[in-house]
């Protein structure tokens, strides 16, 4: 029997994968979550067998939970959730050690058998997962996209300088690459760029 943490803040498909999954194999759901916090907090709690994760959550996403729970957890095994495999995403979700990537399109029956994959030691990452992180064009660094990234959601230059422990200079750098690369003017534009193209 696999024991599994299920977090997504689409209430509907949790509650389907909730009931779905252990009828689709021998599968036990410990505890659901609707957002990064709550994943954190019930795996730390629970200490699944399979933490199976949203990318897309409200306030703390995936990869943070993913991150705050690794600190903690170091061997938690993860299958990340996502409707959107961006390429810097994934090359960030990997560095985090997260062993499978799979489609929120996939069927339950698909879902489950990852589970079991991943509950062995195997590792997964869906094909269309894969094919849309090979096809990377994104020119900028991983401390860029960082920079960038914290920019979206609105910070400071002094906020993005304490959040990644950098110095604002270095911070200022990072945005003026990220224009130049993009080629706009401002570090939101940027930002909004970034996005548009996957970068993010």
């Amino acid at each position: 029997m696999t024991t599994v943490v299920l977090a997504d803040d689409e209430a509907l498909l949790r509650k389907a994968l909730a009931s779905l999954l252990p009828h689709e194999g021998e599968i036990t759901v410990l505890a659901e979550a609707g957002d990064g916090a709550s994943a954190v907090e019930a795996t730390l709690h629970h200490r699944p067998d399979v933490l199976v994760v949203d990318l897309e959550m409200p306030g703390m996403d995936g990869l943070d939970a993913v991150s705050a729970i690794r600190r903690a957890s170091p061997e938690q095994v993860i299958l990340m959730l996502t409707r959107h495999a961006r390429p810097g995403v994934l090359r960030k979700a990997l560095k985090l050690k997260v062993q499978g990537f799979v489609s929120k399109s996939a069927e339950p029956a698909h879902i489950a058998s990852v589970i079991a994959a991943l509950h062995e030691g195997r590792r997964w990452i869906d094909p269309e997962v894969s094919a849309r992180a090979v096809i990377d064009d994104c020119p900028l660094t991983d401390r860029e996209s960082d920079v960038l990234r914290a920019t979206g959601e609105g910070y400071s230059v002094a906020d993005i300088a304490a959040q990644l422990h950098l110095a604002q200079g270095t911070v200022r750098n990072y945005l003026s690459n990220t224009m130049q690369k993009t080629q706009t003017r401002t570090r939101h534009e940027a930002a909004r760029y970034a996005r548009e193209h996957d970068w993010l």
